[in-house]
């Protein structure tokens, strides 16, 4: 039997199946070890919402979506080659993202009745057997059967013999794509090294989807992705909140404070806790609190103490730290809030995405309190926002909110990381002895950026008290003089917007400074927008890219860069949020493009709406 290797440039793959099928645990194993390769990739994890639905229905459906290739790699793909479906819910669910002529890879034993019944297909309908999959490229293989004839010399019971499905589907793949099975061995061997059997049934299922796929007279032919043209250097897979957590401890390290995270678990902000409380030798203190308000309220005692305070949360979280959020800018002392955000309002959509809270972080306190805001664009890209925001947080004396979301929080690309010798130290100076001439401690007497000292408590001559009531200009006493609000309003509103003298100017992504559409974005469109405008530049269109991270305050020039654009097209994940800030600080008629479905916007969406403009 002849066998044909095909060299391909590009690949999206799709694993969906029941939460208990392991797709999520099969998708991060294919992108570790497509990493290790050196082909660029990027990930989609999409969660179920309920924690257990019940097997077998379209809500229970889990998927992970990695797109791999050759060339560079900026978001996970509009539409799949391949899908992996473990069920006839996971076909259903997903089936609309598979291209036409795509390759779908079905364990036909979960296209019994039963579960073609939880799936909602009419009583008699199959998808396998009534030819409305006739334009694809259906594989059907008995997976349950297979793994269980492959394992039969175990003692192990039928449930646990069926939980090794996801070996052999990932065996299989790994044949399909030409890939050795080393650092899958190596996984197993960690996480299973104490139980024997187990770990031994797994391999064995792994190794019997690979020669399965090498002994099978269906499958003639392998595919193969080049090593993609990147910058040379060490690289590593990284998630979003893995990188952020990391850039907190280099924050930590680079200025001198030892790191506390007072914090609440909440969807999908908590793999941040599970994160840092790993890192005790780095001097990093994690505390679960009981509630969202103790985690803010520890946070905040930690900064006045002199440590890094920084609370991690999501949409409905940020709701119950608001007052909080406010005690910290009345305080005016460094404290970090990182939302990694998702649909709402309320609890909303739990484990899906959106750029649901950038008003929120502009406007959702009582009283005038004004917050630096920073946004992360990619995985990778929060481990440099985050250690910027504590930058902030810190040279300022002010509350930052630190934005995220679900799609960069668990979605994972190659990171070429930085050596500790590569980030610029932040400088930090504590208030320790009276200045000349200052017979008593003066807490809210400014320097030239109005930054207030920062004295830890129980340094001599420095004792001082603070509060949530409005305070004295200078000596920071409790103060209901109604000149004086009004003046510490304004300081205070002064202090935020001075920040921009210390931030870099806003830079083009891609594109000409001058031009017909300038698409303007922020937090997690990076990838979709600048895949969308390479394709139009490429096409010779007079259109660019500039992506924000320093949300409040703006970059100095960024009026002046919209101003070079005949339009200004800023699409968001929700229903139109920078838009309004930028009509209302820039006076220009921007146009919005939004989406609030819980999924990120796509490549083939972006050139349609762009188009329209040029």
């Amino acid at each position: 039997m002849e066998r044909h290797n095909e060299i391909v440039q590009d690949v999206v793959i799709k694993f969906a199946g029941d939460s208990g099928d392991g797709m999520q645990l099969t998708g991060s194993q294919f992108t570790n070890n497509t990493a290790l390769l050196g082909i660029d990739l990027a990930t989609f994890p999409d969660f179920p919402a309920e924690i257990r639905a019940p097997q077998g229905t379209l809500p229970g459906v889990s998927g992970f979506q990695l797109h791999f290739s050759s060339d560079r790699v900026y978001t996970p793909g509009d539409q799949y080659d391949v899908l992996v479906a473990m069920n006839a819910a996971a076909v259903k669910v997903n089936l609309k993202g598979l291209k036409k002529g795509g390759r779908i890879i079905v364990n036909e034993d979960g296209f019994d009745a039963k579960n073609l019944r939880l799936a909602g297909y009419p009583d008699g309908v199959n998808p396998l057997e009534d030819g409305s999959l006739d334009n694809y490229s259906v594989v059907k293989l008995d997976v349950t059967k297979m793994t269980r004839e492959a394992l039969k010399e175990y003692t192990l019971g039928t449930k646990e013999k069926d939980r090794a499905k996801n070996m052999f589907v990932l065996g299989y793949l790994y044949w399909m794509y030409n890939r050795n099975l080393d650092s899958t061995v190596s996984f197993l061997e960690e996480k299973f090294g104490k139980k024997e059997e187990i770990l031994a049934s797994n391999i064995k299922a792994l190794k019997a989807g690979y020669h399965f796929g090498d002994t099978s007279e269906t499958f003639t032919t392998r595919y193969q992705v080049q090593k993609a043209r990147m910058e040379p250097g060490t690289y590593r897979s990284i998630m979003g909140n893995q990188a952020l957590a990391y850039g907190l401890i280099a924050a930590s390290q680079k200025s001198g404070l030892p790191l506390f995270l007072g914090t609440y678990p909440i969807t999908p902000a908590s793999d941040i806790l599970h994160e840092l409380s790993r890192y005790k030798n780095f001097g990093v203190r994690t505390f679960q609190a009981e509630d969202e308000i103790a985690g803010i309220s520890a946070a905040i005692g930690a900064a006045y103490g002199g440590s890094l305070g920084v609370t991690t949360t999501s949409g409905p979280g940020m709701a119950l730290k608001s007052e909080a959020m406010g005690l910290a800018v009345m305080l005016e002392i460094p404290l970090l809030i990182v939302d990694v955000q998702r649909g709402g309002p309320s609890t909303g959509l739990p484990t899906k995405t959106e750029q649901s809270d950038l008003l929120q972080a502009y406007y959702g306190r009582n009283g005038e309190c004004p917050m630096p805001v920073v946004a992360a664009s990619t995985p990778s890209d929060c481990f440099y926002a985050v250690y910027e925001a504590v930058r902030i947080a810190v040279q300022h004396m002010t509350p930052v909110i630190f934005l995220s979301d679900g799609y960069i929080a668990n979605g994972a690309e190659p990171w070429k990381f930085p050596q500790s010798a590569d980030l610029t130290p932040i400088e930090v100076a504590f208030k320790t002895d009276l200045a000349p001439g200052e017979e008593k401690f003066q807490p809210y007497l400014r320097d030239e950026k109005l930054v207030r000292p920062w004295a830890v408590p129980g340094t001599p001559g420095l004792e001082h008290r603070i509060g949530g009531l409005e305070k004295q200009n200078v000596t920071g006493a409790v103060s209901y003089d109604p000149e004086n609000h009004q003046q510490m309003v304004r300081i205070r509103e002064e202090k935020v917007d001075m920040v921009a003298n210390y931030i870099p100017e806003q830079t083009l992504d891609s594109g000409p400074a001058k031009g017909k559409v300038l698409v303007l974005g922020w937090g997690s469109t990076y990838g979709a927008i600048k895949s969308a405008v390479q394709e139009l530049l490429t096409d010779g269109k007079a259109v660019a890219h500039a992506h924000l991270r320093h949300m409040r305050p703006f970059p100095r020039n960024v009026g002046h860069m919209l101003e070079q654009y005949e339009t200004v097209l800023i699409p968001e994940i929700n229903n139109g949020q920078l838009i309004k800030i930028i009509r209302d600080k820039y006076l220009i008629d921007a146009k919005g493009f939004h989406k609030t479905m819980g999924i990120p916007i796509t490549k083939a969406e972006l050139v349609t709406e762009i188009k329209k403009y040029l």
